[in-house]
């Protein structure tokens, strides 16, 4: 059942994220020094936080009305119920986890726990409720529009140097969980996801071009030119993933 492995999927990732990047010494080095291979100028930077400011409590509530509200015109209440569980549960396991159930160990690197990231976890809950209420033919559109923002908030909150690589990619992990288990309690068929995997590859890989042509850049010039494309390349790829994971999930209603 997809739903079900999508679940286990983004739940081993989790737990993979917390026991290397988080409680091990080699995982904090690498996921620091992966949070340092990219910066932005004044102008750019200030242009991310900008950005990164309309992802609030208010906008968490909007977007879960909003998605209510497609649902219901459709005459799906229980997908407007799915939509708020998801990102109700989301939001609420990750504060949870970052604030009362996660430590950082202190390896010289930092004792102040920000995995998982709070702020790609509003974006991402809202992109698997609105994938979970969106009309079928309509999912492709959303999965690009949803690449495109999960994308860029999680590299924002990297070049802003609020958060690591992995909190980025727990944060989506979560996401995903919750979207698996709402998708879990719906019967029926899917959507095949040929389009929605090329409109979220799309869709991310526009949020990347972006963040570049605005001034995002390797650190340490050429030398580190590698590095910075890898971390870059994987919170897009990931992100990629958790698109097309979450459309392929919900039910073709």
């Amino acid at each position: 059942m997809p739903a079900f492995a999508a679940a286990i999927a983004a739940a081993v990732t989790l737990v993979v994220m917390i026991r290397v990047a988080l409680q091990s010494v080699q995982g904090q080095q690498w996921d620091d020094e992966a949070m340092r291979t990219v910066v932005a100028g004044r102008d750019t930077k200030l242009t991310l936080l900008s950005g990164l400011g309309y992802v609030s409590i208010g906008a968490i509530v909007m977007v879960a009305i909003g998605c209510g509200c497609v649902a219901l015109l459709r005459g799906k209440v229980r997908l407007a119920i799915g939509a708020a569980i998801i990102i109700g549960g989301a939001d609420i396991t990750t504060q949870v986890l970052k604030h009362s159930f996660l430590d950082r160990p202190n390896f010289g690197l930092g004792v102040l726990n920000s995995l998982p990231s709070g702020h790609t976890t509003v974006v991402a809950s809202a992109v698997g409720a609105a994938l979970l209420v969106a009309p079928g033919g309509i999912r492709p559109l959303v999965a690009a529009a949803g690449g495109f923002a999960a994308t860029l908030t999680g590299a924002s909150t990297i070049v802003a140097g609020w958060h690591r690589p992995a909190d980025v990619v727990a944060a989506l992990a979560v996401s995903l969980l919750w979207t698996g288990f709402v998708a879990l309690c719906f019967h029926g068929p899917r959507h095949p996801v040929t389009g929605t995997f090329v409109s979220a590859i799309l869709g991310c890989g526009a949020a990347l071009a972006f963040l570049v042509a605005i001034g995002v850049r390797p650190a340490y010039g050429w030398v580190g030119f590698t590095q910075a494309s890898l971390v870059l390349g994987a919170v897009t790829a990931v992100t990629a993933l958790f698109v097309v994971a979450a459309a392929a999930v919900s039910p073709a209603e």
